[in-house]
Formats: structure tokens, C-alpha cells, sequence
């Protein structure tokens, strides 16, 4: 009996592995995606599943960009690779190389669910939704820069009136369409008002028609949420009229194509136009025949005011009249002020002390003040009498008994003359 060979762990479990992708090399497996985990590798490590058992599959970076779009959490699909095994854990797994939905009922059931659950978050919301500004100055779109939808939506803004557009390139689908389209419709949020590339007044999210699972990139999370989250209203304009995605709900307007949404962005300038001479014309005829009427109601008022002229002149002789009495009554008032000025200068004079001594009186005082008695005359060295021409100097007779004791040199006259004035 030969004696079986003893082989290592490791040249089993290689042998087992030729084996198995011997025998495996091209499959294609139908399951339920599950426990989907995306690695900065850019592998993608996921499980298939049915209601009885688990395959592990892994997606390397190379494939995973066409795959990644239909390696949903839920979707069933059919994975095209091999089979092989993982030594390091002793289990088997398969490598996957494409991938596709199950069938269009798959994507459709993902669908509803990613939409019943941004719905229930609020993303749906029509109280959320920003209206479209009228006649914007700048259009921002997001889509591809090659085809017939950019040419579309230029061409029909263009010939209705004329704005500024500015395309922001993008993937419109495939697995980097999400991504693109998400970080282009916040680009065009960050950008600032004043800023080198001015900031869009509405955005234009926009791809032609195709099937659901062309169009998938439009349904996913970050580009609802992107859409959500945007302050420049959105109008959405993916695939055909009958096409529906995820993002319409988000958007605040949806158009059915993208010359519909060009259509909804800008109005039509011809019409405008005519919409504006039309009022100006309405508004000068209103204006004219205002006039007219009160022009007519003015005539008829003024029928009924009697002749201005008339009145005016009425009062005009009533002043001149007025005007005249003023004047002679302030001549004659004058005239019996002055004479009644006269009279009172001359009571004044005939009153005053000068008066009085010019009818020979005097005013006795002693220098100081006016003597009125003769016992303060008699107490006095001296008196100054003021007669009108003058005055005089003298000795009261009691001091003057004193003055005759005196040497004969040293008495004097008894009246002394001062002065004239």
C-alpha cells in the first residue's frame, strides 16, 4: 500500500484553490446583496444571500466601478466572476467582475424603499421648496458637456432670452455620476456672490432619457440630499416626460425634459414685451381719459364760483380805502401829539425851579443841600442863594453879629457876589 503524502496547511489549502477555480472559473450567481462594506482600497467586500445560505464576495477596485451602482444594500442581482478561496480564514468567496440587477423589479423595489425613507425624513417636504426667480441673470446646469442636452438647453434659453449659462461638467451616469453630480450642485452653492464666477440664480440638474438603470446615479442618497441642502433653486430635468427619479421630489421644480427646463428657467422676451406695450398703451389710454374727465369736472365747478377778478377787485378798492383812512388818521394823531407835546414842555418849564425863581423866587442851600426853614439858616456859616441870573454867597444875621467883633480889615460886604450862572 502506498503511503499517502503529508501535506502542509498552506499546500492544501493552495491545492484546494487551484481546484476550486479550476472547476469555478465563470459563474454567475443570483442573490440578495447584504453587509456591504466599501474599503479606501476601493475594494468592495459585500455577501449574496437567499433565504437558505450566504456566499462572501469581493469586488476588486478595478471592477467595482461598473459594479458599484448595482452592489446595493438589499437589490438583488446576478454577479458574474469566479469562485475562490481565502487560505487566511479557510473559507471560500467569490470574485466578482460585473454585476446587474436581478431584473428591472429589483431596482424597483430598492427604489421605493430609498424613497419611502427620504420621505419619511422630510427631503419631500413641498413647504421645503424655494420658488424659481422670474427672469434669472445667471443659469447654472449640471450635466454632461458633450451631447444634445447641453446644446438643448442653451439653444432654447438663448431663443427666449438670452443669460449668462454656466456648465458644470459631469458624469450623467456610471458609477462616479452620484459623486459628480452631488459636489457639483454644492460647488455652485459655495460659490459667493461677488465672486471671479458669479453665483447661479437657478440650477439646471439635467441628463437625457435611458433606461432605470442609466439613470440610477439620480436616485441615489447624495445627490437627494445635495439637492435638498442646496440654497439656489433647483429645477430637475433626468431622462424623458415618463422618467422618474429621486431627485425630482427634492428638486424645487420638476421640468419633463431639458428643453422643458430651460423653458420653466427664462421667459419668452418677445412676450414679455408685448405684455408691457400693451400696458403702457392701456395706461396712456386710462391716463388720457382721467384727464379728460377732470378736465370736464373742473370746467363744470368752475361754473359755479363767481368771477374771481371780481372778488379780488372788490378787495383791493376796500383796502385802498382802508389805506387811505390809515393815513389820515395817523396824520391827524400825529398833529395832536405834537401840540399836545408843546402844551406839556411848556407846563414842564412853567413848573420847573427855574422856572419859579425867574418869578422871583430863590433856592437857599448851603452847598450841600437846600435849606427850607430859618432855624437851619441861622445854624449856617455860610448860604448860597440861587436866584435866576445867579448865585450868591452870604451870612446868616446870627453869624453875622460875629463877624462886625472882627478888625475893621477883616470884615467884608454883607452880600457877596458869586457868580451869573
Amino acid at each position: 500500500m502506498t503511503e499517502q503524502p503529508i501535506l502542509s496547511v498552506t499546500e492544501l489549502s493552495l491545492s484546494l484553490k487551484s481546484c476550486v477555480e479550476q472547476v469555478f472559473n465563470h459563474i454567475k450567481v443570483r442573490g440578495e446583496v447584504s453587509d456591504v462594506k466599501r474599503a479606501t482600497s476601493g475594494h468592495i467586500y459585500f455577501s449574496l444571500k437567499d433565504k437558505d445560505s450566504v456566499l462572501s464576495a469581493i469586488c476588486w477596485k478595478g471592477a467595482s466601478r461598473q459594479c458599484a451602482q448595482h452592489i446595493q444594500e438589499g437589490l438583488e442581482i446576478v454577479a458574474t466572476g469566479k469562485l475562490s478561496t481565502y487560505p487566511g480564514r479557510s473559507n471560500y468567496q467569490m470574485i466578482v467582475e460585473a454585476a446587474e440587477p436581478a431584473g428591472v423589479g429589483a431596482l424597483l423595489k430598492l427604489l421605493n424603499e430609498r424613497k419611502e425613507k427620504l420621505e419619511k425624513e422630510g427631503l419631500f417636504d413641498p413647504s421645503h421648496k424655494k420658488p424659481i426667480p422670474f427672469l434669472p441673470e445667471v443659469i447654472g446646469v449640471v450635466t454632461s458637456p458633450t451631447g444634445a442636452v447641453i446644446r438643448d438647453i442653451i439653444h432654447r434659453v438663448t431663443d427666449r432670452f438670452p443669460r449668462h449659462i454656466i456648465v458644470w461638467p459631469v458624469a450623467v451616469q456610471g458609477e462616479t455620476c452620484a459623486s459628480e453630480v452631488a459636489a457639483a450642485v454644492r460647488g455652485f452653492n459655495a460659490l459667493t456672490e461677488n465672486g471671479k464666477i458669479p453665483r447661479p440664480d437657478v440650477l439646471i440638474v439635467a441628463r437625457g432619457g435611458g433606461s432605470l438603470e442609466d439613470l440610477w446615479g439620480f436616485n441615489e442618497e447624495c445627490v437627494v440630499r445635495a439637492v435638498y441642502e442646496s440654497e439656489i433653486p433647483i429645477i430637475s430635468a433626468v431622462g424623458h416626460e415618463t422618467d422618474t427619479t429621486l431627485i425630482d421630489f427634492a428638486s424645487d421644480l420638476r421640468a419633463p425634459t431639458p428643453t422643458g427646463a430651460a423653458e420653466k428657467a427664462v421667459p419668452v422676451r418677445i412676450e414679455i414685451y408685448n405684455i408691457l406695450n400693451t400696458k403702457e398703451n392701456n395706461l396712456k389710454t386710462a391716463l388720457n381719459q382721467t384727464l379728460i374727465e377732470s378736465r370736464l369736472k373742473l370746467q363744470t365747478l368752475a361754473g359755479h364760483f363767481p368771477n374771481l377778478n371780481e372778488i379780488i377787485q372788490g378787495f383791493i378798492q376796500k383796502t385802498d380805502d382802508k389805506t387811505e383812512r390809515l393815513q389820515l388818521a395817523i396824520k391827524n394823531y400825529v398833529t395832536r401829539l405834537s401840540e399836545k407835546t408843546k402844551t406839556t414842555s411848556r407846563l414842564l418849564q412853567s413848573y420847573s425851579y427855574q422856572g419859579v425863581l425867574k418869578r422871583g423866587f430863590a433856592l437857599i442851600n448851603n452847598g450841600s443841600k437846600i435849606i427850607t426853614n430859618t432855624l437851619e439858616a441861622q445854624n449856617q456859616a455860610k448860604l448860597q442863594v440861587r436866584f435866576s441870573d445867579g448865585i450868591i454867597e452870604t451870612i446868616p444875621l446870627k453869624n453875622k453879629e460875629k463877624k462886625q467883633k472882627l478888625p475893621p480889615q477883616e470884615q467884608s460886604d454883607f452880600w457877596t457876589y458869586i457868580s451869573t450862572k
